[in-house]
Parts: C-alpha cells; sequence; structure tokens
C-alpha cells in the first residue's frame, strides 16, 4: 500500500470538521481538492474511508485507522518544528483558560516538559466554567480558551466577530449507569432506561447532548439532580440516583467502582477546541507556541482509555 502522507492530513481535517466544505476551509484550499486528495487516498488504500451523512461527513473503521496515522504524522511534525524555533527563544506569557478534565489530563502533566523545552516561556491557567472563561476573554483578560462543544450540535454555536476556532480532540460520549442496571447492553434504547438522566449545569456540552435525544427520540427524558463535576456525576450514579453521559476525558485517571462505563451508538462525540480572537499578526507569539503544544498534548491522549 503506497500511501502519499501529505493526503492523511486532509483526512484528518475531515475527521476533525466534520465534512469537505469545513476541511476545505480550514487547509485554506477548495472543497474540491479536498474532494480529490479523499478520492486518490481511497484508492491508496483500497478503503472507503469516509460516509457521507446528512449531518457531515463520518469516517469509517478504516479511515479512523488511517486518521490516527494522519494524527502520528502531525505530532511529529509539531515536534520537528519545535526543535527548529528553539525552545529558549520563545518568551513571555500567554494566559488560557479552560474546564476541569482538559486542564486536569491534558495541560498539568505536561507543564514540567514545556517549562524544560521552553524556559521563558509562563503559562498561566485558569480554570472556570465556560460563561465565565468567555467573558473573561471577550475583556482580553485570557489569550485563549479551550472548549467544549457536542460535535453533533456544534455547528449552533456562532462565534464572535474577529474569533477563531481550532480543533484540539474529539472524543467519545460514554453512558455510565449503576451495575447490573441494564438487562443487556446491547441495543440500548436510549429512550427507554429504568433510570432517569442525572442534570448537569446548562452550559456543559453534556446538556446539548440530552438535548439533543430528547429531539431525537421523541422522549422526555426528565432529569434528577444537577451536576458539575464528574466526580459527582459516578457519586450519584455509584448511589442507584440515575445514569450520566460523561467524556472520555473527565473519566481519565479517576476510580470507577461501582458504575458500568458504556459506548453507546448514537451518543456521538465531544468536541475541543481552542478559541482566541485572530489579531492578523506576522510574527509567532507566546501564545501561538502554546497552541502547538496542546495540539501535541492533545493528539497524545488516548481516546479509548477511561481509567
Amino acid at each position: 500500500m503506497d500511501i502519499d502522507p501529505r493526503r492523511l492530513l486532509v483526512l484528518l481535517a475531515i475527521a476533525r470538521t466534520g465534512g469537505v466544505l469545513a476541511a476545505a476551509y480550514e487547509l485554506g484550499i477548495t472543497a474540491s481538492a479536498v474532494s480529490q486528495q479523499l478520492n486518490k487516498l481511497e484508492d491508496e488504500t483500497g478503503h472507503a474511508l469516509v460516509v457521507r451523512t446528512p449531518k457531515g461527513s463520518v469516517l469509517t473503521p478504516a479511515g479512523l485507522a488511517i486518521a490516527e496515522a494522519g494524527e502520528e504524522i502531525e505530532r511529529a511534525l509539531s515536534v520537528a518544528r519545535a526543535r527548529m524555533e528553539g525552545g529558549a527563544k520563545v518568551a513571555g506569557a500567554a494566559r488560557i483558560g479552560g474546564f476541569t478534565s482538559f486542564i486536569r489530563t491534558v495541560v498539568i502533566p505536561r507543564l514540567p516538559e514545556w517549562r524544560n523545552r521552553y524556559p521563558q516561556l509562563q503559562i498561566r491557567i485558569v480554570e472556570d466554567d465556560f460563561p465565565a472563561l468567555m467573558r473573561l476573554l471577550r475583556q482580553r483578560q485570557l489569550d485563549a480558551v479551550v472548549v467544549e462543544l457536542d460535535s453533533t450540535t456544534a455547528e449552533q454555536h456562532s462565534l464572535s466577530t474577529g474569533m477563531t476556532e481550532e480543533p484540539l480532540l474529539d472524543e467519545p460520549w460514554k453512558l455510565v449507569v449503576p451495575p447490573g442496571a441494564l438487562l443487556s447492553t446491547e441495543n440500548i434504547d436510549l429512550a427507554r432506561l429504568p433510570l432517569p438522566w442525572l442534570g448537569v449545569e446548562s452550559s456543559a456540552a453534556n446538556a446539548s447532548v440530552l438535548g439533543r435525544l430528547r429531539e431525537s427520540t421523541g422522549a422526555r427524558l426528565e432529569t434528577v439532580h444537577q451536576y458539575q463535576d464528574t466526580l459527582t456525576a459516578l457519586a450519584l450514579v455509584a448511589a442507584g440516583e440515575g445514569i450520566a453521559i460523561v467524556p472520555t476525558l473527565a473519566l481519565s485517571g479517576l476510580i470507577q467502582d461501582g458504575v458500568d462505563v458504556l459506548d453507546v451508538p448514537g451518543l456521538g462525540t465531544r468536541r475541543i477546541v481552542l478559541r482566541r480572537f485572530d489579531r492578523r499578526r506576522q510574527t509567532s507569539t507566546p501564545m501561538d507556541t502554546v497552541a502547538r503544544l496542546l495540539r501535541e498534548s492533545a493528539a497524545a491522549f488516548d481516546t479509548r482509555a477511561t481509567s
């Protein structure tokens, strides 16, 4: 199998943006060029890599495998670029806001390494909820904000004038239920589960998933309680109070005794993006370096791992 590695990055853009048009915009090329590269890649691999649906383009199992290779290439290029730049030359401060699971799992473990690579780069972290972080970004008290979205409903969120959005990671939503709560874990009917749903803070992407399920199933999907932290959700589920939708990243490193974590078709994925204002700069800034480090760290996260 002889593959042009440049085409893997085109497939990766389709996977992250959810469509040919969006991928073309991200790559700065025409939609026709994206389609041509995709067709050639499918010819080279001998497999269909993308299935087009009314809601966007979805990667086939073969497409996912090839996209993972694209991520490896992207990560290697990021490392090479960092070596060429020379870490000591990057100086200044970058203020970044984000939500708990991303900051805890993707950012904090890499801080010592980044500090060694860029001793003159100061990374300042602010953890808060979505409304507060976006307010700080608009007030220019933050340079960038990591945002979570439900991938299926992401297009419903509009950006402020002059703001850009860069994809970092797509990860599966998980269904968390008490042990033995379901007679079968195959062909789960999300509209007819034996326990109520746990409510989640309205600005969280999990809330968008519940809204989407209400629309798609026609069920009322009543909620009980309201949580903000995943640990609270797991405790409520373990106590038999209800079931919850949780992203993979939020489960990383957490003890999951007393609950079952399930992959369920139809839940979709959580999209994590980096938002900041585009000032049309001609020179690189500390935030540009931090954005690249975030992409590198996010690409290394195993979305199949939950513990």
